[in-house]
This record gives C-alpha cells, sequence and structure tokens, in this order.
C-alpha cells in the first residue's frame, strides 16, 4: 500500500471556495442535467474557476458512475460519472468528491463537469 500526499491549501497554491452569485444550468444533448442556485466556485491556483454543483440539484439518473477514479493531494479521491445521452464525449464527464480533505469539506455532496464534455454550462 502507497501513503498518498496529503497537502493544504497555501500561499504556493491556493484555493479557495466561494458562492456561485447566479444559476448554474448544465445541459447534454438537449436536456437539463444540473440546475441549480446554490452552486460553489472553486477556484485553484492558475486553473480555470470550476462550478461545483450541489447533488440534490443534478439529475443523478441521467449519470452513469463510472470505474475511473483520479487523486488529488489538496481535495482527495475523485470518483467519476458518465453522462450516456452525451455519447462517447461525455465519459468521465463530471467528478465528485465523496470524502474530501478537511480543507476541502465544502465540496462533500457536490459535482463538477468538464466544460468540454457538456454542451453548455451556462
Amino acid at each position: 500500500m502507497t501513503d498518498k500526499p496529503v497537502k493544504i491549501p497555501g500561499p504556493d497554491h491556493p484555493i479557495s471556495i466561494e458562492a456561485t452569485p447566479s444559476r448554474v444550468v448544465v445541459k447534454v444533448g438537449g436536456k437539463i442535467i444540473a440546475d441549480t442556485s446554490v452552486a460553489l466556485t472553486l477556484r485553484e491556483a492558475s486553473y480555470p474557476p470550476v462550478q461545483y454543483i450541489p447533488r440534490r440539484d443534478v439529475d443523478m439518473a441521467a449519470l452513469a458512475r463510472s470505474e475511473h477514479t483520479s487523486y488529488c493531494p489538496y481535495k482527495g479521491d475523485a470518483s467519476y460519472y458518465s453522462i450516456p445521452a452525451g455519447g462517447d464525449r461525455s465519459r468521465n464527464a463530471v467528478w465528485t468528491y465523496e470524502a474530501p480533505f478537511e480543507a476541502m469539506a465544502q465540496i462533500k455532496d457536490y459535482v463538477a463537469f468538464y466544460p468540454d464534455r457538456v454542451d453548455e454550462i451556462s
């Protein structure tokens, strides 16, 4: 068993989470997959901002859990979902941290979408 590094956001790798001031809607195949007024915007270092949407505002029945996983030393283990309605393009289009590290606890029970794997995030 290998130990995975755990890092805390700081000046060398800042991460901030704040309430998104506007409604966020995600569409795939002409269908609304997510619609919320309580998204969180996560800004991490030099990466583009990411909208995290509460699971309760996502049509989870439209998603199919995949076997793909990844690891972030700042957030923890990520699980992925595909969106069958989007075809191959929407494979592993959604990620979530089901048990994020303490510093990122705010994103528990939220999911995020890759903008290039859905039709629209507005």
